[in-house]
């Protein structure tokens, strides 16, 4: 199930609300509990059982370590930590990288005149993810005493099960939200703002990141682009990867107010920034704050030394590419993006400009949306006219008006709007007002989108792959 589908917008999110607000407080953890169990197991119902699995697991883990602490036995703390860890990365590991790693293996064996090993697929779990980074930070903190465990195994699940970010984030911080189980507000204005924040999102996802994907998969789909083919794919790619993902972060970040929940914004606006350090505080900021806070900074951060730092910064980028996905093109686009990161720290943090920034963020989207290196090779000498310059006939027959004009308009969207956010958080008093029910421009926007999402295919989240 994904929110943009009329099961869940229409019958799933509804019977949720309404047995969720008929329920006094104490049982809505439960529910909770229940309609994330049921939204997760829509794709393959018998994965709920490595979900229980985990979260058992992590669970017991955490109050071993706990336990440990109040014993005075800070030694056994450790090492309860680090077993619950390890076995957070080796059900990541299985599920994520066992395939990656067999194909490679036989690659090896097969180049050197060997027989490849027959093995059976292994499904990767919608979600794992992100969910094994929420385990691996609650025990982090759990063991730093930063939050004491989870009172109650439902209070725990609930947290990890969370079905509006489930999938594709935002990461949450137990000790962010822990407060929020125990009690939280439920009120008119928070759940208008949450079904505001939802509709714009889905919105965005179906308007514009759909509207855009035919031109992305149009350009990635050519044997031999030409420049402009394969600068307006990138382009177009730029846009559909924000717009979808953003627009996920929104519905997410909305759902949760209409529960009462208050979660970390994901994005803001990460397309106006001036340089790759910034980009990183802009964009799928829940991330880039759980990779500083539980990788690079213990690693030493900046604080062992200027060659010490640089390598933080790779290795800390690396692993997030590998988090990402098990292809090489998420190697190196950790890679790119790790050297841009030290490289930006050995100048002294320069302020690159919007353009320059920009063209390295593009380049780096290459070889994210690559399905391999070779290919992501032949887009890039594309890019400089090795097949030509002109838009190709291939291409040109299959583009479509409105998707040049939803092109057009998403860029406009993402530079015009962080000056008409700055614009009405300035506004005060009776102006203030005046403005105030712009929100309403949403509703016809959401019904477009409905009636968009009916007559078209099926399209999940790009980061559902994740």
């Amino acid at each position: 199930m994904v929110f943009s589908s009329n099961l869940f917008l229409f019958l799933f999110l509804p019977v949720f609300l309404a047995v969720y607000y008929a329920l006094p407080f104490r049982y809505r953890t439960r529910w909770i509990l229940v309609g994330s169990y049921t939204f997760a197991a829509w794709w393959k119902p018998y994965l709920i059982l490595l979900f229980l699995a985990v979260q058992a697991w992590d669970y017991v883990i955490s109050h071993r370590v706990y336990q440990a602490h109040e014993r005075g036995d800070p030694r056994a703390a450790l090492r309860w930590v680090t077993l619950g860890i390890c076995g957070d990365l080796a059900a990541i590991g299985y599920f994520k990288y066992f395939n990656f790693f067999m194909h490679n293996v036989n690659a090896v064996v097969t180049a050197s005149g060997g027989a490849a090993y027959v093995f059976e697929e292994v499904i990767l779990p919608i979600g794992i993810s992100f969910y094994t980074f929420q385990e691996m930070s609650y025990l982090i903190d759990v063991y730093r005493r930063d939050e004491k465990p989870a009172p109650t195994f439902w209070d725990f699940a609930a947290f990890i099960a969370l079905f509006p970010q489930l999938i594709a984030g935002p990461i949450l911080r137990y000790k962010d939200v822990a407060d929020q189980f125990a009690e939280r507000t439920h009120t008119l204005d928070k759940f208008s703002r949450g079904a505001v924040r939802l509709m714009g999102g889905f919105a965005k996802k179906v308007l514009l990141a759909d509207s855009i994907a035919p031109i992305v998969d149009a350009c990635f789909a050519l044997e031999s682009p030409t420049m402009a083919d394969a600068w307006l794919g990138t382009v177009a790619y730029t846009l559909q990867l924000y717009f979808d993902f953003s627009a996920y972060s929104d519905m997410a970040i909305g759902l949760g107010l209409m529960m009462g929940f208050e979660f970390m914004e994901n994005f803001n606006h990460p397309y106006i920034s001036k340089s790759i350090t910034e980009f990183w505080r802009r964009w799928h900021i829940s991330l880039s704050t759980w990779l500083r806070d539980y990788l690079y900074i213990p690693l030493g951060g900046n604080r062992k030394g200027p060659r010490r730092t640089y390598v933080n910064l790779g290795l800390t980028m690396l692993l997030g590419g590998i988090w990402h996905g098990a292809n090489w093109t998420f190697v190196a686009w950790g890679m790119w993006h790790g050297s841009l990161l030290a490289l930006e720290k050995r100048l002294g943090g320069p302020k690159l400009g919007i353009p320059l920034t920009m063209l390295l963020v593009m380049i780096g989207w290459i070889v994210f949306r690559a399905p391999d290196l070779e290919t992501a090779l032949d887009f890039y000498t594309a890019m400089l006219g090795a097949n030509g310059l002109a838009l190709s006939d291939v291409l040109r027959w299959q583009l479509s008006g409105f998707q040049v004009v939803m092109l057009g308009l998403g860029i406009v969207v993402v530079y015009a709007a962080p000056y008409w956010r700055q614009w009405k958080q300035a506004l005060t008093g009776a102006e203030a007002a005046r403005w105030r029910h712009t929100s309403l421009a949403y509703i016809p926007l959401f019904v477009l989108a409905v009636m968009r999402l009916s007559a078209q295919s099926y399209s999940p989240f790009l980061y559902f792959q994740f």
